[in-house]
């Protein structure tokens, strides 16, 4: 596992078994815990369909709760890498959030299970989950999304009168709330009210204006020239 997910809240026997075995027995756990929810997720099953007993998935895990943080610690890792890439790339900054929006959008459609397991842990059901969490995943696209807006301000291309960790926080806010319309029932359904029912085949429309929104906010202002005051 990547260096951004640091602590291993699995045991060195999960690390001796083969890949395949131990993808599998994520992906499984992964499905479980976003469709049933931490509290209802049952070992039971999660062990009968990865094919493994139950008492060796307490060979690799203590708790059930060591495994929902082993599968939610994979996909930070992922990520990482992703924000990384974006953040080290040289391009302007709104080709930076174009290819952040198209990640995003690419992602939720091909791994929905995913963004359904990340909106689990951050509801108030799972509010001690959460705050072990968050320092973990929002620390990652908080330094990443500030990053990129530092940047721009140093290059121009974003005004200097807006925070960097508001202006970043703003920024999370609209592509998370993206990555759930694509992949969780709720807000797909909302999303089809605002944007129409044929919203999810038009992804260049989605990525045009939504850029055309983010330039719009972050973009130096140029007021008219007052001739009154010349």
């Amino acid at each position: 596992m990547a260096d951004f997910f640091e602590e291993n809240y699995h045991k060195s026997t999960f690390d001796n078994i083969p890949e395949e075995k131990r993808s599998k027995i994520l992906s499984v756990a992964v499905n479980e815990f976003a469709t049933q929810g931490f509290e209802n997720a049952n070992i039971n099953t999660i062990a009968k369909k990865a094919e493994v007993s139950v008492g060796s998935l307490y060979k690799y895990f203590d708790t059930k709760t060591d495994l929902f943080l082993t599968c939610v610690g994979h996909e930070i890792s992922y990520l990482g890498q992703l924000l990384e890439a974006v953040t080290a790339d040289e391009s302007d900054i709104m080709l930076k959030f174009e290819k952040l929006l198209r990640a995003a959008i690419t992602f939720s459609r091909e791994n929905a299970i995913i963004n359904m397991l990340y909106n689990e842990f951050t509801t108030e059901s799972n509010s001690l989950l959460g705050k072990q969490l968050v320092e973990k995943m929002e620390a990652l696209t908080a330094k990443a999304y500030k990053s990129v807006i530092v940047q721009g301000q140093v290059s121009g291309e974003v005004r200097a009168d807006i925070d960097p960790g508001m202006a970043a926080f703003l920024v999370d806010n609209l592509l998370m709330n993206l990555q759930f319309s694509y992949s969780c029932t709720y807000y797909r359904e909302r999303y089809k009210i605002y944007a129409g029912n044929d919203i999810f085949e038009k992804d260049e429309f989605v990525i045009e204006n939504i850029l055309r929104f983010v330039k719009a906010a972050l973009k130096p202002q140029k007021y008219p020239e007052r001739k009154d005051l010349l």
